[in-house]
């Protein structure tokens, strides 16, 4: 293999909740995508930048892939689509921890459909109680696709991560790096911040919201006042009782949210934070384009 400085793109695809953004998030060393344990957390694509002595990742974490309903999620899975054309090899995340579904064989055959250089990241080894479970897994993946690499890792934990990135990266292209060393993402703040706050909706109201919210940041101001950064966010649903939920009992719940994500957002910024959440009624927000757009899942 060549001691060439390589560069290029990756895309991270895998089903609902398999720890794309989990991974990105440890990889990246810094909160840019939303985690939970609910699935389509992701709902556009994010980029963290990954730089190694031998070469720059450009990971591309893609929405959970699912059947597609509502335009929001088909506008999901599109991004899913073009993310795997546009990148040099694909990454195909599966939690290892359960039983192969209809959802796996469907992300399985996306990749043999791309026929690009692909790596098997077999996740969540921390809940596979004794390794040899994984054997047959690695076995049916082998006998499906000629993957490049197959690496079981816990993104959680970072069990292996640091193999599965060299493993990565052999496979991108000879080139110079595409960002700055110290770049972790081209995302915006403001984009990260709605992210954040949507990652504590999701975390606070468990079962009762589950994806019928969007975070949009409609204010984000750092000049007015350089030690602190002033942020106003709007949360969309699709109901008054779901805007109800949301607020809580004479405020508590959106204001619990706000000091979680305020935290979060202070510690990536690096300076204090003024946050103001406030919750939008739009009727069936997820069909229509323009919130779409607004929220950043665009055609």
């Amino acid at each position: 293999m060549s001691e060439e400085f390589r560069s290029g793109y990756a895309a991270l695809i895998g089903r609902p909740n398999a720890g794309k953004s989990t991974l990105l998030n440890r990889l990246v060393g810094e909160k840019i995508a939303a985690v939970s344990n609910k699935p389509q957390t992701t709902r556009h694509r994010i980029k963290g930048v990954v730089t190694l002595p031998e070469g720059q990742i450009v990971f591309i974490d893609t929405p959970g892939v699912h059947k597609p309903g509502h335009l929001l999620n088909r506008r999901m899975m599109a991004a899913v689509h073009d993310a795997i054309l546009s990148v040099d090899v694909v990454v195909l995340m599966r939690d290892a921890s359960v039983s192969t579904g209809n959802g796996d064989r469907f992300v399985l055959d996306l990749v043999k459909r791309s026929e690009k250089p692909a790596v098997l990241i077999l996740n969540k080894i921390d809940k596979v109680r004794e390794k040899g479970e994984l054997l047959p897994l690695i076995d049916m993946y082998r006998n499906e696709y000629d993957f490049a690499e197959i690496v079981p890792v816990s993104a959680l934990k970072g069990d292996a991560v640091e193999t599965m990135l060299h493993s990565v990266v052999k496979y991108l292209p000879v080139g110079e790096a595409i960002f700055s060393a110290d770049e972790l993402t081209d995302e915006s703040v403001r984009t990260i911040a709605a992210e954040m706050v949507r990652e504590k909706i999701l975390r606070s109201t468990g079962e009762e919201i589950p994806y019928v919210t969007a975070v949009v940041t409609e204010v984000f101001d750092e000049e007015t006042n350089p030690e602190l950064v002033t942020i106003y966010c709007a949360i969309y649903v699709e109901r008054a009782s779901q805007k109800k939920i949301i607020i809580g009992k004479q405020g508590a719940r959106i204001r619990e949210i706000g000091t979680a994500a305020r935290e979060d957002i202070e510690k990536l910024l690096g300076k204090k934070v003024f946050l103001k959440l406030f919750v939008k009624v739009v009727e069936d927000w997820r069909n229509r384009g323009r919130e779409l757009d607004e929220i950043g899942v665009r055609e």
